[in-house]
C-alpha cells in the first residue's frame, strides 16, 4: 500500500536562502504516516485509545534537490518492514514538474504500552492490527513479514 500526501511548501517552512528547511521533512514524514494510517483504516488517536504508542527509533533523510516556497510536493509513504515489535516506513518526496525525487527518507518505530512506555508485541496485543500492517507491506518487503522482533 502506498499513501500520497500533497501540499504546497509554506513560507514559514523556508530558511533565509528561500529553501525548505531540512527539519520540515520530518514533519512532512509524520503527516505522510498519519495519512497512511488513516488509509489503513485507523488513526493515531485510535491507536492511543487502544493503549499503544509508536515512538520514532531512527530517522534517515537524503536531500537530493531543493524545494522552495509554494512548490507543490507529494510524499509517497510505504510500510517496508513490520514485526511484532517494530515497523519501518520509507518516503519519496517529489516536486511537481520534476521527474526525480527531491528527497528520500526512512523512519523506524517501536510499539510500546501507552502507560508504561515498555515495548510490546503488537502481534500478541492486537493481532487484527498487526495483520493489517502485514497486509499493507509493499510486495518487495514481504520477505520481512516473518522476521523476528527487531531488525
Amino acid at each position: 500500500m502506498v499513501s500520497k500526501t500533497t501540499f504546497s511548501v509554506r513560507y514559514a517552512e523556508t530558511d533565509r536562502m528561500g529553501i525548505a528547511h531540512h527539519a520540515n521533512y520530518l514533519v512532512w514524514y509524520e503527516q505522510a504516516r498519519t495519512d497512511f494510517t488513516k488509509q489503513l483504516g485507523t488513526s493515531y488517536g485510535e491507536l492511543e485509545e487502544m493503549g499503544f504508542l509508536s515512538p520514532v527509533l531512527s530517522v534517515e533523510s537524503q536531500y537530493l534537490l531543493p524545494c522552495t516556497y509554494e512548490d507543490e510536493i507529494t510524499i509517497e509513504c510505504r510500510l517496508t518492514k513490520a514485526t511484532a515489535a517494530q515497523m519501518e516506513f520509507c518516503y519519496t518526496v517529489t516536486k511537481k514538474g520534476e521527474n526525480s525525487p527531491i528527497n528520500r527518507g526512512k523512519t523506524r518505530h517501536g510499539w510500546v504500552d501507552k502507560e508504561t512506555f515498555r515495548p510490546i508485541s503488537l502481534k500478541r496485543k492486537a493481532p487484527h492490527l498487526f495483520q493489517k500492517l502485514c497486509d499493507a507491506l509493499e510486495k518487495e518487503a514481504t520477505e520481512d513479514r516473518g522476521a523476528k522482533d527487531g531488525f
